[in-house]
């Protein structure tokens, strides 16, 4: 299956860092060869490069690695194709207008069987299941709040609420962002962390790279890093509970919500926990 990275910051940031070690993984320390895509928000709208070479051999990628593109949030994904054939319109991440803002998607995982009705306004481009899944959780958005656009805390409820019934279907894990906050959910794996003042160095664990970020950062930057493995081996790196949905803004995790796949695990830890109806919130 894919990986993905995403990142959300306080000030706007450059990810060179850390993609130059997530790429390494199209190619070099794993095998996630079939195409790779970044998008990099800018208030609104966002700047959004796909290629369906691999990130370890595309000039695109090349570029991203290179060119310090700022940004409060960024999405990037790897993919290993499950579904879908390896083309561009079957790259992540997946861009879709919705209430005047771009919004962006990224799914680690396979869904089967997943072939929900559409209402016609977000229609997948390509072939993948990822696709579909993206424009049904837009679809859901605008069936729920109409042409007035939610709160963020609205957005959350609602992706709380429907991304455990897309994952009775397979494996759901995935990075969405409007420009405003990165919602990021995942049944399996993902990570994250969050890097502020006073800052440390750091260090790939795919290539032989170290930055300390003390000497490239002010005390107001602050960024959280999202990805499917840790990408450094001095940092310490906070595994998402299956189906653990979490909202960053400003760099740092505002809201977290255990949807109802994690409460039947504790359960079948502890059957006294069954009395428990409603999602733990904290």
């Amino acid at each position: 299956m894919c990986q993905l990275l995403g990142m959300n910051c306080a000030t706007p940031t450059d990810i060179t860092f850390s993609f130059r070690g997530f790429s390494q993984r199209a190619g070099i320390t794993s095998d996630h060869c079939d195409g790779f895509g970044i998008a990099f928000f800018e208030d609104k709208a966002c700047r959004l490069f796909v290629d369906n070479q691999s990130a370890v051999e595309s000039p695109i990628a090349e570029l991203i690695r290179n060119y310090p593109i700022k940004s409060r949030n960024v999405i990037a994904h790897i993919r290993k194709a499950t579904q879908g054939k390896i083309n561009l319109e079957n790259s992540h991440p997946f861009s879709r207008e919705l209430w005047g803002r771009q919004w962006i998607f990224a799914h680690n995982g396979d869904l089967h069987d997943f072939d929900p009705v559409l209402s016609g306004r977000f229609t997948p481009v390509g072939n993948t299941d990822s696709e579909r899944a993206f424009c049904y959780l837009l679809d859901q958005l605008v069936n729920k709040f109409g042409y007035i656009e939610p709160s963020l805390d609205q957005v959350f409820d609602l992706l709380t609420d429907i991304s455990p019934r897309i994952a009775e279907h397979g494996t759901f894990n995935f990075c969405l962002s409007n420009g405003q906050a990165l919602f990021s959910y995942a049944i399996t794996k993902l990570h994250w962390l969050v890097r502020e003042y006073p800052f440390k160095p750091a260090q790939l664990i795919d290539i032989d790279v170290e930055v300390d970020f003390s000497q490239v950062t002010t005390a107001e930057d602050r960024v959280a890093v999202i990805t499917t493995e840790p990408l450094t081996q001095n940092e310490a790196w906070t595994a998402f509970a299956p189906g653990e949905m979490i909202l960053f803004q400003y760099g740092k995790a505002i809201r977290h919500q255990m949807t109802h796949v994690e409460r039947l695990i504790r359960e079948a830890k502890d059957p006294s926990l069954k009395r428990v109806t409603k999602a733990d919130q904290y």
